[in-house]
């Protein structure tokens, strides 16, 4: 796994799975079948008092089933012997033993070939995971010095210039240095709607220019990118296993070895019980019971149902870091959002300027330039709305947790934040103040009440149908915000949130959190400010908007919306749901076809060849029921 920080190490020698089967065995299983079918056709007639068939048959064994045989001495040598492949290996030999041989080859040439479908299948869906995302450029065209060079992405350094050709990626994290250019998203965000990004505004690795050359200003390194970060969540997930999946693992655990009782049980109690016992007709029929019982459709098909889960979320740009969390999504009943950047934009622009004591473009001066020392959008606004004419200089300047802002400028005492803050200092204000329902920045000078900022956010498009979807779906919606209880009513009357809680600092927001959870309610909470990191690792599915939120929010995630579109909340729940439905198919398929089918070969009903298409079929059957997960529409 690539580390994210730094450069990025050597690859790693590629990991051979054990259980995976040779790349060469369809052919090798083509030409079993020919000596199989040899074998049947002329039986002992080719030389007289010669076992020609026994030579055959052993032929077409080895060519399909060394791989199986390999790999069940191997496990054997260190004790495991409740596995398919011994399972396999048993059952056919025991064929070969009793004279079976046919039997015992079609039951191995079958076998063989269903498990490298089925490692096909589980490679395929890895690989397809990857290549969705592993798609960062080789190379790069780098600006220095009014010179351009291409050049390995991993040397390129933050604040260089980049430039990328119309139908190239963009290689790195950065922020647009031209004035302006379209971009293909659909890598990050799953949406293939062009986006145009004007200068300033983030531009990421992985997006595709549309239509002019184009500058970036690199500023992140190449393996702190998001979409390097999004390449290692993703392939964490596939390692991080669901309930179901752990169930089946125990289950396969404590199965295989029962089964393998029974059948030994099934050849030889009917000694005590069947007058005209014959050991061949019951030890024959116990190879039927070994192979029908074999767990392999369960065991492979059910990983491979969460991975095609995880891949039609990653394509429609919602991230899982585990398939345990699609599972959870199915079960939550209380969807806990943010305000701001969650359900509104983040994008705030002044609305009114209230000044008492100074003219109004002073007063303003006063507030940007200590809030030029924020992140928080609410500070940038103001920024953006002086557009940096002649900032002053703030100094000393102090976080006031969740009220605001304090400094020196111009050697006087500057406050800016909300009604808390002058409040914490005593310092008096309007009443009117507290009577205003846009976000409102107080800012006090030299301990006294200077004026006000109101600042307005707007609700993004498809918030609206998407508290209207959780409704539909029978889900709680509440809403959590630092901004004022009136601010947050407006909003959540709005979207029609069913309950909403405002004036909340960081603490507050866990508290209700933890409040809603003691009520017996499972969480989702979505949310994007770094000051939603500790709800969200708190939620029992935590959120995060990928492309606006916090690095630490992202991280303390579980599940990370690429494009801020709250519409991707109700789509992850999709994801889970289908994926769950899909898992419990081939659960209810593999076994209810093993049980009857176990029954039939335990009366000596059902035969060895018999077995084998029932065990190979559902396996088969399980795959491609799987598979079409990729091919579902979640939105």
């Amino acid at each position: 796994m690539q580390d994210l920080k730094g450069t990025k190490p050597q690859t790693p020698a590629k990991k051979v799975d054990e259980n995976s089967f040779n790349k060469h065995l369809p052919l090798l299983s083509a030409i079993a079948i020919l000596f199989l079918m040899l074998g049947l056709e002329y039986g002992f007639n080719i030389i007289p008092s010669f076992p020609t068939n026994l030579i055959i048959y052993a032929v077409a064994f080895i060519l399909s089933g060394y791989n199986v045989l390999g790999l069940a001495w191997r496990k054997a040598k260190r004790f495991d012997f409740f596995n398919e492949f011994f399972l396999m290996s048993v059952a056919t030999i025991g064929a070969f033993a009793i004279g079976s041989y046919s039997e015992g080859v079609a039951v191995m040439v079958f076998y063989s070939i269903g498990e490298w479908f089925q490692d096909a299948a589980v490679d395929r869906a890895k690989r397809s995971i990857k290549a969705l995302l592993d798609i960062r450029p080789d190379s790069v065209t780098v600006v220095r010095n009014g010179e351009r060079s291409v050049v390995d992405p991993k040397t390129v350094a933050v604040n260089d210039i980049i430039e990328v050709k119309p139908g190239e990626k963009v290689a790195l994290d950065g922020e647009m240095f031209s004035d302006s250019a379209s971009f293909n998203t659909a890598a990050l965000t799953g949406e293939s709607k062009p986006d145009t990004k004007r200068k300033g505004e983030a531009v990421f690795a992985g997006m595709i220019n549309l239509d002019k050359v184009t500058q970036v200003k690199v500023k992140a390194l190449f393996n702190d990118s998001k979409l390097s970060q999004i390449l290692e969540m993703v392939q964490d997930a596939t390692s991080r296993k669901s309930k179901t999946q752990l169930f089946i693992s125990k289950f396969a655990k404590i199965y295989t070895p029962i089964v393998f009782a029974l059948a030994i049980l099934l050849c030889f109690l009917p000694y005590f019980f069947v007058s005209d016992y014959d050991f061949q007709q019951w030890f024959y029929r116990s190879l039927v019971f070994l192979v029908i019982s074999c767990p392999c459709a369960l065991v492979v098909s059910i990983p491979l149902g969460y991975f095609g889960g995880i891949g039609l979320a990653s394509r429609n740009g919602i991230l899982f870091k585990g398939s345990n969390f699609l599972d959870v999504m199915t079960q939550v009943n209380t969807i806990v959002m943010d305000k701001t950047g969650t359900l509104t934009k983040g994008v705030f622009k002044v609305q009114e300027i209230s000044s008492e004591v100074l003219p109004t473009e002073e007063l303003l001066k006063y507030a940007a330039a200590l809030e030029s020392n924020s992140t928080h959008p609410i500070a940038k606004a103001i920024v953006d709305y002086v557009d940096g004419k002649s900032l002053l200089q703030a100094e000393n300047v102090e976080e006031v947790h969740g009220h605001g802002l304090k400094g020196l400028i111009d050697g006087k005492a500057i406050l800016a934040g909300n009604s808390k803050l002058l409040k914490k200092f005593n310092i008096s204000y309007p009443t009117e103040v507290d009577a205003l329902v846009d976000t409102v920045v107080v800012i006090a000078i030299e301990n006294r009440y200077a004026g006000f900022i109101t600042i307005a956010d707007e609700i993004k498009e498809d918030a609206v149908n998407t508290v209207k979807q959780m409704h539909r779906m029978g889900l709680q919606t509440v809403m959590l915000s630092g901004d004022k209880q009136a601010v947050v009513d407006k909003v959540a009357n709005a979207l029609g949130i069913d309950e909403a809680y405002g004036d909340l600092l960081p603490e507050g927001k866990v508290q209700k959190v933890q409040d809603i959870k003691n009520a017996g309610k499972l969480i989702a909470f979505v949310g994007d400010g770094i000051n939603d990191a500790p709800v969200v690792a708190l939620a029992d599915a935590g959120i995060a908007m990928g492309g606006l939120g916090s690095d630490a929010t992202i991280e303390t995630a579980d599940i990370v919306i690429q494009n801020d579109q709250p519409s991707k909340i109700t789509a992850a729940i999709n994801a889970g749901k289908i994926t769950k439905r899909i898992v419990w198919q081939n659960i209810g398929l593999a076994m209810g076809v093993k049980i009857i089918v176990l029954a039939l070969g335990a009366g000596g009903i059902a035969n060895l060849w018999e077995a084998v298409i029932a065990d190979v079929g559902v396996a088969l059957l399980a795959i491609l029921n799987a598979v079409r997960i990729q091919k579902m529409n979640i939105i």
